[in-house]
This record gives C-alpha cells, structure tokens and sequence, in this order.
C-alpha cells in the first residue's frame, strides 16, 4: 500500500483561500473536498494520507483534525499555529484535545512568503520551534531555494526536532538549472533530522509540457541525498491538477525511483511517512 504524504483540502464557502490568485491559478478556485480525492487515491493504491494546512488562520487546523476523525483515508495532520505565540505550548496541548486532535503530527508555516530569508533563525521562532519539538511533533518546510540555508541552520540549531522539506524545496524546474538549489538541499541533508518530501515537481516544472526526463535531474539528487529512508511521496493534490492527474502524479514518482530495490521504493512510497509522522 501507499501512503500520500502531503495534500490538501478547501471549501471556499468556509475560507477563502486567498493565495489562489492569477489566471494560472483560476483551476483551483473551487471546492476540492475529501469525497473527491478518496475514490482517486483508491485506484492509485494510496491508503492513508497526510492532510496540509494551506492558509495561515486559526480556524482550519480544527477543521482538518475533525476530518481526519470522520474520514478514513486521512491519517495525519500537519496543521498551521502561530510560532512566536508565547503559549505554544497551551495551543498544541489544546489542538490535540479538540475532537481529532490526536492526528496531528506537525506544524507548518508558509516561510516561502517571508520576506526574510532566515526568519526560521530569529529567536522568537526558534523558540517556537523548541515548542514543537517538546511537543513530540515535526515540523514542515514550505521554503523557496533561497530560503534553505535558514533551513539547515534550523535543523543545525534544533536537533531534536524533525524537519520535513515539502516539495523538495520548489526547484527551478522549469528553467532547468540546479545551482546553489542543489548544494543547499544537500547541505540541508547532511543534517540527521532531516526528511524531504518526493512532491510538487510537476508544478515548477513548465506545467502544459513537462516531461518526466524534466523532473529526473531533481529528483535524483534528493534521492542521492536524503537516500529513500528519509524520502516520502506526496502528491500535492490539488495543486497538481494544474499539471497532471492525481493518479499520473504518482506514476511519475513510482517512473522517476524505478532504478530502486522494493524495500527502497517501500519505504519512499509508506515506510518514511509512517514513520516520520507516526501514522
């Protein structure tokens, strides 16, 4: 079986999600719920998955852990609360009182629209950071390439804590280059608490004409430096519809690892994710 690492789900009758902006976006201006992506993951193999925060409010990390306690095929949560919050510690602990609270494996921020690159290094969040770590919980890295080196500092600064790089750090896949992204995300790697998620790539990449070939150089090296014991699938649905269907997404992931034994590819493809986030 296959577990999905990473996705995404919204009811724009509930929140906006006001990130969805630009006609390269129109596609994802509606509703994308549970009951479309399960029959989807059915046919592909897939599970369980790891349901994502997408918006930076309050409000949705409830929600998402009330759908992972109705809904079978979602068995984690990585939720959004606000780091430099000198009660973290309260919040979590009251998160996972809610009503599915004991789904929440991890916490994630959207870095990638700070305007400073190492905003993970100043000392309000690392103190937040700490929090996360005492509270047995990772941490997801939504991070543009420039933001990486903040990244390994992090992870450098907090060794307690896991680090998960969603996306493989958002490659420049479309212009086709691997430099400094490459050298940061092996630096990135070289630290022990490290994981990094097989996804998004058929987004950076040029969405009406990607070609697998396209993705294979990025893939390669987070798989030659993360190895498949800290590399884990996720589909980034709905994102992905932009380029590729749900079930061509992880038949590019399962193309691109198919020079691996099975006990790699089971461990990239279930064991990491079950492990990481204590599935």
């Amino acid at each position: 079986m296959t577990v999905d690492a990473h996705h995404h789900v919204w009811d724009l009758s509930v929140r906006d999600q006001d990130w969805i902006t630009g006609p390269g976006l129109a596609p994802l201006r509606r509703d994308f719920t549970l009951a479309d992506l399960a029959p989807e993951a059915r046919a592909a193999g897939v599970d369980r998955t790891v349901l994502v925060q997408t918006v930076t409010v309050p409000g949705e990390t409830p929600e998402l852990l009330a759908l992972a306690e109705t809904h079978p095929l979602v068995a984690g949560v990585v939720g959004w609360t606000d780091l430099t919050r000198p009660d973290l510690a309260d919040e979590l602990a009251r998160l996972r009182e809610l009503p599915g609270g004991r789904h929440l494996k991890g916490v994630r921020h959207q870095v990638q629209s700070e305007a400073d690159p190492r905003w993970l290094l100043r000392p309000d969040v690392r103190r937040g950071l700490a929090a996360v770590a005492d509270a047995g919980l990772v941490y997801d890295l939504v991070v543009l390439p420039h933001q990486l080196p903040a990244c390994a500092g992090a992870a450098a600064a907090l060794p307690g804590l896991t680090f998960v790089l969603d996306h493989a750090g958002k490659p420049p896949v479309a212009s086709g280059t691997l430099e400094p992204w490459a050298s940061c995300v092996r630096a990135l790697a070289a630290r022990p608490n490290t994981v990094c998620k097989l996804s998004g790539l058929v987004t950076e990449a040029d969405p009406a004409s990607w070609r697998v070939d396209d993705l294979r150089p990025y893939a390669d090296v987070v798989l030659d430096a993360f190895g498949p014991e800290r590399l884990m699938f996720g589909s980034d649905w709905p994102v992905c519809t932009l380029a590729a269907a749900y079930g061509d997404v992880l038949a590019t992931a399962r193309e691109l690892t198919r020079g691996l034994g099975d006990d790699e590819r089971q461990q990239l493809f279930e064991a990491t994710a079950t492990r990481v986030y204590d599935l």
